[in-house]
């Protein structure tokens, strides 16, 4: 039997969202710490945000090679589940990482071609999850959250050694395919759900949810 997909939606900045993801089963809530992301909150929201949810939701802060004392702030001042890694970060930093806070590690990497997927066995047992992106376009200055896909087909007979989620595009009208070609059980999405950067909808959150 199939195990249930576990989702997470990305970039949820008010705590209305924050309820329609509770409601709809929504298992990770992403909550952004990039100053150049449209899904931005600072520290105060970012606080609100957590304690609004409780234990209702695993909360993740998603960073992008923030130093130590960047990530001392978050980590002091917000109530996290997980810490996401969607830079440039290497092994031995994500190792640093979780031993400096004792939490468990999301490392992002991005794909776009076959040999991208060599990036996954350096951290496979350093990070505690994967996370398998899109590869974003050299223009763009972020990391991820583009709204872009990859070829899933790439990861048909890629065997995980680990926790992993899929990430690039997803919504409503492709998430079937996207779990039959790679064998995901956990997705994560952002503007899939969206009526504007940062602002989900909650006809399109019950959508994707009823559609997995």
């Amino acid at each position: 039997m199939r195990p249930k997909t576990r989702v997470k939606i990305c970039g949820i900045t008010n705590t209305e969202d924050m309820d329609a993801a509770i409601k709809y089963g929504v298992y990770y809530a992403g909550i952004m710490f990039f100053e150049k992301s449209p899904r931005f909150v600072d520290l105060d929201q970012a606080k609100q945000l957590s304690l609004h949810a409780d234990n209702a939701i695993k909360k993740v802060a998603v960073t992008v090679d923030f130093d130590n004392h960047m990530l001392d702030e978050i980590v002091e001042n917000v109530p996290l589940d997980y810490i996401q890694l969607h830079g440039n970060e290497t092994p031995s930093r994500v190792k640093e990482i979780k031993l400096r806070y004792q939490l468990p590690v999301i490392k992002a990497l991005g794909v776009s071609e076959i040999a991208d997927l060599e990036l996954i066995p350096p951290f496979t047992g350093v990070a505690d999850q994967l996370l398998i992106d899109a590869k974003s376009p050299s223009s763009s200055v972020l990391p991820g959250g583009n709204g872009l896909n990859f070829d899933w087909k790439l990861l048909k007979d890629f065997e995980f050694q680990c926790p992993w989620l899929l990430a690039g595009g997803l919504n409503s009208e492709n998430a079937a395919e996207a779990i039959a070609l790679t064998g995901a059980t956990q997705l994560d999405l952002s503007s899939g759900v969206e009526k504007a950067p940062g602002l989900k909808d909650d006809k399109k959150i019950s959508l994707f949810m009823s559609s997995i």
